[in-house]
């Protein structure tokens, strides 16, 4: 994941935003390699190459401690080093130089300090080196680089060794940390089969699944995952959806049904019709919101950010000046003893608690919401929706499940049932809208069918309805506004104020009635309100572009607070960026005309079933139809952000504290070192409670 420098032409690694203090910019062609990835530590590579991460796991190159899982290699150098440093210690208490007379023993201790400190310190030496010739040497690397070698120099051994040792141990902490967040996305990027099972001629060949086109056959066994989105032609059987959606309890599913990509047939032999290409699957776009999540910054990581470029260069200036200005000023002060104190500043001013923290709290509520089927584009976007202030829904398909029948017809006088109802199949018929598909739906059960005519011309007029004409014959079939637009009274009735859609049917500029389609609100929708309510939301609105009658009456049974009805799409437009000068707007749609107000919304959040066009405007998409996820989606926001806030709080508060023990004399190597890697340790798995 690299970006470029527009002025040197470099790649430049996107850890950098978060800043782990290092510089990440990459000469094309340069030498200089880690076991990392192009990462400085391993933890940017954990947060940044999910793909290999999740490989590496499976070829068994990490070992397992609990829910936890560290690189066998690193664990085996840490290993190393640690016994060595032991074994310095040990030699260093016998005191061979005084037991023996032999003066050049006293340094024997030194054999395996240095050959702990070569394994333990050359990955941050070598850091050091690199980020020195990039020109930008001010970072953790170099902090721990001088801390140490200074030690040696005054002959502090084993703090200097100590000092890497435990640096190493928080690093290892913090890679497990992030491995541990990492699980359900590295689940998240398995969804995705990389062959599928098609039907060529009379035989079903294995392939690769990119490579099959939508209307192909594909065929998927119990136990295995869908290759791609389609509908189930045979077959039928539970689908367990848990891993896209959330949901633990497996689905029926029956020939005509639509299944999804990365589902896992659990007692079916299903035959798939495919509908779309792999690369446009709910799979694929899903792994593709998970490794594009990290990009979007939330203000809490741009801080971090910019409080890195000077935090790191203002300690070594301290540092320096605690050990030069001291000794000159103060009588009898001891250089050796400020540059100790120097020394023990730079330890304990590491910013890894605070650099790394910070985005692993957002990487971890990131994750922990896609456990729950709702995945979230950035966090940027999870920091946006923890501020919101006005939810505004669309009512078909979002909080009614836009399943619609024929509820009832209601012809005008002199006008039968059969005329109203074929007219209005006749209209409907090229329309792939939901209310036209009722229509026809309730024509084909009344034994009306529409028959191939030529010479039919039909226009949709936005937000209105239909226009068609079948040779001198014109049908007008919508709302009551297209029917008085074009000089045609409609009678209005008591239904009008029903939860029920009425489409008005017109022939020839004679009004002949009007169908009521019904659709049913959503379980969980009054729920999904009352929580919004419950956390505060100041205001809930519903845009839709029914009938005032039918809105208010939806609103009612919901109890949501305002309501905009007969609207246009660009109406709705109008009305989101109105709450939006109010304060911070979250918008919440399915649908195709719902993407200009998704994308204008603070945060616009689709619904996992709505068109594609509104899917890729969204900030948030919710897996499942259960608009409960919705106020699910604002809580674990509000976590997430308490965390990570809490962690900067904590971090900086207490490196404050040792920063004036160290100043003042009062702390020594040992308790740098364990509240440095104790601060760490706490953020970093403090962090990880935003995964449940």
């Amino acid at each position: 994941m690299k970006n470029i420098n527009a002025e040197t032409g470099n790649a430049v690694c996107s850890c950098s935003d978060h800043n782990h203090g290092h510089s990440q910019e990459h000469p094309h062609g340069q030498t200089e390699k880690n076991d990392n990835d192009g990462h400085d530590c391993a933890a940017c590579a954990a947060l940044h190459s999910p793909r290999k991460t999740a490989a590496a796991a499976e070829t068994g190159r990490y070992i397992r401690f609990g829910s936890y899982a560290l690189p066998v290699k690193r664990v085996a150098v840490f290993g190393g080093a640690l016994l060595l440093w032991i074994a310095g210690i040990i030699i260093g208490r016998l005191d061979l130089a005084a037991r023996t007379g032999i003066g050049f023993l006293a340094y024997l201790p030194l054999v395996p300090f240095l050959a702990s400190y070569a394994l333990a310190g050359i990955p941050v030496l070598k850091n050091a080196f690199i980020n020195l010739k990039r020109k930008n040497p001010l970072d953790e690397n170099f902090l721990m680089a001088i801390a140490t070698i200074g030690a040696f120099a005054i002959g502090e051994w084993t703090e200097a060794v100590g000092v890497m040792i435990f640096y190493m141990i928080g690093e290892l902490i913090q890679e497990a940390a992030v491995l541990r967040s990492r699980r359900s996305i590295d689940a998240l990027l398995a969804l995705k089969p990389d062959t599928a099972r098609v039907k060529i001629g009379d035989s079903w060949q294995e392939t690769s699944a990119d490579s099959v086109i939508p209307g192909a056959f594909v065929l998927v066994r119990p136990g295995e995952r869908i290759p791609l989105d389609g509908i189930l032609e045979e077959g039928a059987g539970s689908v367990d959806a848990s891993m896209l959606t959330g949901e633990s309890r497996p689905v029926m599913v029956r020939p005509g049904d639509e299944v999804r990509s990365g589902t896992v047939s659990v007692d079916g032999v299903l035959t798939v019709r495919t509908t779309k290409s792999a690369e446009n699957s709910s799979a694929a776009k899903i792994i593709e919101l998970v490794e594009s999540a990290s990009q979007a910054k939330a203000k809490p990581e741009r801080f971090i950010s910019a409080f890195a470029k000077w935090y790191t260069p203002l300690v070594v200036g301290i540092a320096v000046i605690l050990a030069v200005v001291p000794p000159l000023v103060i009588p009898g002060a001891l250089f050796s003893d400020w540059l100790y104190r120097a020394l023990i500043l730079l330890v304990i001013s590491c910013p890894c608690a605070l650099v790394v923290s910070v985005p692993l709290g957002y990487f971890a509520g990131i994750g922990g919401m896609s456990r729950r089927g709702i995945m979230v584009k950035g966090a940027v976007h999870l920091d946006s929706l923890k501020n919101a202030q006005y939810v505004a829904f669309d009512k078909t398909g979002t909080l009614t499940k836009g399943k619609f029948s024929i509820a009832s017809i209601e012809p005008a006088q002199g006008v039968s049932e059969q005329d109203l109802l074929e007219t209005a199949v006749l209209a409907e018929g090229e329309s792939n809208h939901p209310i036209a598909q009722a229509i026809l739906s309730g024509g084909r059960e009344r034994g009306i069918s529409l028959s191939p005519q030529a010479g039919i011309q039909y226009r949709e007029i936005a937000g209105r309805g239909l226009e068609v004409r079948s040779g001198d014959t014109a049908i007008l079939a919508g709302n009551r506004a297209l029917l008085e637009e074009s000089g045609i009274a409609a009678v209005k009735s008591d239904g009008e104020a029903t939860t029920y859609t009425s489409v008005y049917v017109a022939r020839d500029g004679k009004y002949l009635g009007r169908i009521l389609i019904g659709d049913t609100i959503k379980e969980g929708a009054r729920e999904a309100l009352e929580e919004l309510k419950a956390l505060g939301i100041r205001q809930t609105v519903m845009f839709t572009g029914d009938s005032r009658g039918t809105a208010e009456a939806v609103a009612a049974e919901l109890g949501i607070d305002k309501v905009e009805a007969e609207l246009l799409p660009e109406d709705k437009l109008i009305g989101i960026e109105s709450l939006a000068k109010e304060g911070t707007t979250v918008f919440v749609g399915d649908g195709i005309n719902d993407a200009p107000v998704l994308a204008r919304a603070d945060v616009g959040i689709a619904m996992g079933s709505g068109a594609d066009v509104a899917v890729e405007a969204a900030d948030v998409i919710i897996m499942t139809d259960d608009p409960r996820r919705v106020s699910e989606a604002v809580v674990r926001s509000r976590k997430t952000r308490r965390i990570v806030i809490g962690n900067v709080v904590f971090a900086l508060a207490a490196k404050a504290l040792f920063i004036i023990l160290a100043a003042f004399g009062m702390a020594n190597m040992w308790m740098a070192l364990f509240a440095d890697v104790g601060v760490a340790v706490i953020a970093i798995v403090n962090s990880t409670r935003a995964l449940r």
